[in-house]
C-alpha cells in the first residue's frame, strides 16, 4: 500500500465519509443500521461513571444501550451534528453536538469529542468524551 499523501488522503477522506454517514444514520434511531457500520469486534467507550452508559461496551452491549436510550426520547433517536473534523490515518476525530427531546420534557443538547478508529470500511473502536453531568441531569435526575 502506498503511503504517498494522495493515498493517505484518500483513506482519510473515505474514513471521514464513513463516520459522517454513521452520524447521520445514528440520528435515525435505527439500531440495526447503526450497528451495521461497526466491525463485529468493535468497542465503544464512554467517559465518566454514569451507570449503564459509561465504560467500554462491545457491539452488542452498545446496541442494547442505544435501544434503551432511544426509548427515552420522543423521536427514538439523538441527532448528532458534526462541528469540526480531524482525520489522520485510521483515526477520525469529530467535535459534535447532540440534540434530542426526551419523554420527561427535558432537552438533551450535549457537546462531544469522538475519536473513531476505522479499518477496512468498518468502525473498530470509538472513544466518546462528553459532559457527563449534563447527561446525568437530563437522563437520570428525578
Amino acid at each position: 500500500m502506498s503511503t504517498t499523501p494522495a493515498a493517505t488522503g484518500t483513506t482519510e477522506q473515505a474514513n471521514k465519509a464513513l463516520v459522517a454517514e454513521f452520524m447521520e444514520v445514528f440520528g435515525s434511531g435505527d439500531v440495526d443500521r447503526i450497528l451495521s457500520f461497526m466491525d463485529e469486534s468493535a468497542t465503544w467507550w464512554v467517559a465518566g461513571n454514569i451507570d449503564g452508559i459509561s465504560g467500554t461496551k462491545d457491539k452488542q452491549g452498545f446496541g442494547e444501550m442505544l435501544a434503551g436510550l432511544s426509548q427515552l426520547t420522543k423521536t427514538g433517536a439523538i441527532s448528532l451534528t458534526p462541528l469540526a473534523w480531524t482525520a489522520e490515518g485510521d483515526r477520525v476525530a469529530v467535535e459534535t453536538e447532540s440534540y434530542s427531546e426526551l419523554n420527561n420534557g427535558r432537552v438533551y443538547n450535549n457537546l462531544y469529542h469522538f475519536v473513531f478508529e476505522v479499518r477496512d470500511g468498518k468502525i473498530q473502536k470509538v472513544k466518546e468524551f462528553l459532559d457527563t453531568e449534563h447527561t446525568r441531569a437530563i437522563f437520570l435526575a428525578p
